[in-house]
């Protein structure tokens, strides 16, 4: 008995000191990562905790915006590092205080990825300047996309400087450009972001003080931006962009939940009820601000007489997969609400799923139904917390619509 007792701690002791060998020393720490994008790189910064664990995650830090990634796996000289939200995985060898590898998406086949790279131990996003710009990006700013063709968007930019960092975001039409983050230069600003689906970098150069010229990178081109400084800058009505079509007031969809089970709103779930019906997907940044708005609010109102239902356009017209997306959205957000399958994203399935609505053109897109089962509004886009003011509007209009539909 002794003998079988001494055997079965020599294969542990083994075992245990061949984990300790193979797994990578990778450090806890700040580390400052870089992704290529158009002709330039994009900076951004995140936290390794418990490298030495089998619970190792790492921390995507942009702004206020803390983004945590479980299921890190270390083996020998790599590290993988999953991005489960956006269906993607960060590959990398481990030298020393080096990271080199690929940022990589899974759900795209044979994807060559995007470069990346890290270095322990640097907590600057950007090298700072001895002598920077003397003109505060504070406020509110017109931001114009212009595009190669010549076409241009209506954007608008709002920033603010605390302790010589630049924070704010871009909202667009459809959404915001969620947490960017950056300092001043001799010229101007620059800003990154990284959180998980694109990296951003922003390079802004002021003409005076109330105006600048600079450029958009992404990882598929880059765009120039032309920047006026407006108090009162502001978007489209989002109410106004989405509409239904003619002599249309209902939704007829009937579509699958996680359990294959099919929902519509003529259920009893629904009847007599105000329903609020967001159109989603995983994928889409804007969509999981949303969500993390939406799931508590369900939670604290659903009590009141009103019921929310998520139609998700997933990246692959396959019901196992879109399962397990919306599974792991329900999970992280404590979701408690219907969220169900509605095909690909594209006008296609959109089209097929609502086929009442003239065109959705945003994700995420809102629309508020009344007890009777008219729509009465419908929100394009959403205003995330990395907006601030914006942020707070959509929040109080949001609830005052609510209130009102319940009252009727």
């Amino acid at each position: 008995m002794r003998r079988i007792l001494f055997g079965v701690l020599a294969i542990l002791s083994v075992s245990v000191s061949t984990y300790a060998q193979n797994k990578v020393a990778l450090k806890d720490g700040i580390w400052r990562g870089q992704l290529s994008v158009k002709d330039n790189q994009a900076p951004f910064l995140f936290e390794v905790k418990n490298a030495k664990t089998q619970q190792a995650t790492v921390i995507l830090m942009n702004g206020e915006e803390r983004v945590e990634l479980k299921g890190v796996i270390c083996r020998r000289d790599s590290v993988i590092i999953p991005i489960e939200s956006y269906d993607a995985v960060i590959k990398a060898a481990v030298s020393g205080d080096k990271l080199q590898g690929r940022f990589l998406k899974n759900y795209i086949p044979n994807d060559p990825g995007v470069i990346f790279q890290a270095q322990f131990n640097n907590t600057n996003r950007f090298t700072s300047v001895p002598n920077p710009i003397d003109v505060p990006v504070d406020g509110k700013w017109d931001v114009l996309f212009v595009e190669d063709k010549g076409d241009t968007t209506h954007n608008v930019g709002i920033f603010k400087t605390k302790d010589h960092v630049v924070t704010g975001s871009i909202l667009t039409n459809s959404g915001d450009m969620r947490f960017l983050e950056g300092t001043y230069t001799a010229t101007g600003v620059l800003l990154s972001a990284f959180a998980g689906l694109s990296p951003y970098l922003i390079e802004l150069n002021f003409i005076g003080k109330d105006r600048f010229e600079g450029t958009f990178y992404t990882t598929r081109g880059k765009t120039k931006l032309i920047g006026t400084r407006n108090d009162k800058a502001g978007l489209a009505d989002p109410y106004s962009l989405t509409k239904m079509k003619p002599g249309k007031e209902t939704l007829s969809f009937k579509l699958p939940n996680i359990m294959g089970q099919q929902i519509s709103l003529g259920d009893e779930r629904y009847k007599n009820k105000v329903v609020i019906v967001s159109i989603l997907g995983s994928w889409c940044p804007n969509c999981l601000d949303e969500m993390k708005y939406l799931a508590p609010w369900y939670k604290a109102n659903n009590n009141r007489g009103v019921e929310i239902v998520g139609l998700s356009f997933e990246r692959k017209d396959d019901f196992a997969y879109a399962k397990a997306a919306i599974s792991r959205l329900k999970v992280k957000y404590g979701t408690e609400y219907e969220i169900l399958f509605a095909g690909k994203v594209g006008e296609e399935a959109t089209s097929k799923a609502l086929p009442e609505v003239e065109k959705v053109s945003s994700y995420p897109t809102t629309i508020f139904i009344d007890k009777k089962g008219k729509v009465r509004k419908i929100y394009t886009g959403y205003n995330g917390p990395a907006t601030g003011l914006f942020y707070d509007e959509f929040k109080d209009e949001f609830n005052k619509l609510i209130d009102g539909l319940l009252e009727e």
